[in-house]
């Protein structure tokens, strides 16, 4: 079967032993928006904050985000299929800046993984991406720390994180934003961090 993201130009490639080969591509807020759309959609996504959006609003959200130079959005592909999606951004933009010491080299994230299949059993794959994600945000942006901000409530992606190397920091409260382009709610979030060297030591 033909890869429908081969054309598309990818800023971290790398072929895991027994997962595939995973790249990382800038979304396209409209091509992608479908895909995005139906994964944010989902309830286990309710922490995502996307629930109950339309597929345009959701377009409208990434064209937004395409336009800024401190946070960016990336589709996950593994093998030819959209496994992730990805977020990073500077935190001195973030309003997670306002809530821990940024120390430079620092780096946020957001990652929200594709539904399981029919079975929900995916022996490695958790490992396998956030593996390659961490590869191209911690080797090849050159960072030497990500910060990821779950929702206290969202037990099952702190488990994830602290199992992948992460240490838990504080529990925060990320203030309410309310502009024209952009509304996110006051949120109760568990900060967690990796260094680089855990799982890239020198």
């Amino acid at each position: 079967m033909s890869d429908p993201y081969a054309s598309r130009t990818a800023v971290h490639q790398q072929v895991a032993d027994g997962f595939g080969t995973v790249r990382v591509l800038p979304l396209d807020p409209r091509a992608d928006a479908g895909t995005v759309h139906r994964w944010v959609s989902e309830d286990r996504a309710v922490f995502w904050g996307m629930t109950g959006l339309t597929e345009r609003q959701v377009a409208e959200i990434y064209a937004h985000m395409d336009t800024l130079t401190t946070h960016h959005a990336f589709l996950v592909v593994r093998d030819g299929d959209p496994v992730g999606l990805l977020q990073t951004y500077e935190p001195e933009a973030d309003r997670v800046g306002d809530c821990y010491d940024v120390r430079p080299g620092d780096i946020g994230v957001h990652l929200l993984l594709a539904p399981a299949g029919p079975d929900g059993v995916r022996p490695g794959w958790t490992a396998g991406l956030v593996t390659a994600v961490a590869e191209y945000v911690l080797l090849g942006l050159d960072r030497r720390r990500i910060v990821v901000d779950p929702d206290v409530r969202n037990e099952k992606a702190i488990a994830r994180f602290l199992k992948q190397g992460f240490r838990a920091g504080p529990v925060v409260v990320l203030p309410e934003i309310d502009l024209p382009d952009v509304y996110l709610p006051e949120k109760k979030a568990q900060l967690a961090f990796l260094d680089r060297e855990i799982l890239f030591p020198a």
